[in-house]
């Protein structure tokens, strides 16, 4: 089905009017539409992070459902989170990745550690700290050539994102997976709304986003339009 954007935000990018993730954004309108991300995004990858099985007894019988936890994010200062409940894997799986996608957002790195001074945003540019439920994620900037000393649900986090070196310190019950993955998402989020100066920006090697840009071309536009699939409601 050919996609006919129903907000303004992604009127704006069928126009053309909005060509980058970080633009789009930038205009503080609400996403709602996960084509838009198709569109401005389209090397986004996804990777499942949790797959739950819920079952209820009813009158006639028992009731089983899978809860899906996703992750996506583009490799280059883009991540989402996003999780779904359904009867059946597949669809679930998709309607996750679709609310990671309105999830997503745009995240700060640099080159925090003392220890560096490599002057490349391969690492987190200072100390921040995520939370849920019991556990509470600490990711601090490493040097270069450290990678990802964290747990496997944060290492996924963070290589969707685009962190190459960090160091992870977790509390609390790390085995429930779900507010593992939500404390890291919300530790990636407080470098996105912390407010740095032009000064510490150039001393931190602070980049907001990608570092290579992708602007979508009206060609691309129309491309993702047609080839946009049918969305479950």
């Amino acid at each position: 089905m050919d996609w006919t954007p129903k907000t303004r935000l992604g009127k704006m990018v069928m126009s053309g009017e909005v060509t980058t993730m970080s633009q789009a954004l930038a205009t503080k309108l609400p996403l709602r539409e996960p084509e838009i991300v198709d569109v401005l995004l389209p090397d986004l990858k996804d990777e499942v992070i949790d797959v739950n099985i819920v079952q209820r007894m009813t009158d006639s019988g028992r009731r089983v459902k899978f809860r899906i936890t996703v992750a996506v994010g583009n490799g280059d200062g883009f991540v989402g989170i996003g999780r779904a409940k359904g009867k059946e894997v597949g669809p679930s799986i998709r309607k996750a990745i679709d609310n990671a996608k309105l999830n997503i957002i745009e995240i700060k790195r640099g080159c925090g550690s003392w220890e560096c001074g490599c002057g490349t945003p391969h690492s987190l540019a200072l100390t921040v700290i995520g939370k849920s439920g019991s556990v509470e994620v600490h990711l601090r900037p490493a040097p270069r050539g450290i990678g990802l000393a964290t747990g496997d649900v944060a290492k996924s986090l963070l290589q969707l994102a685009g962190v190459k070196d960090t160091w992870g310190f977790v509390k609390g019950h790390t085995k429930t997976t779900v507010n593992y993955a939500i404390a890291t998402f919300e530790a990636l989020k407080e470098t996105a709304q912390v407010r740095v100066t032009d000064e510490q920006a150039r001393r931190l090697k602070i980049v907001s986003g990608p570092v290579n840009v992708h602007v979508a071309s009206a060609l691309e536009t129309a491309k993702a339009a047609e080839a946009a699939p049918q969305r479950e409601g």
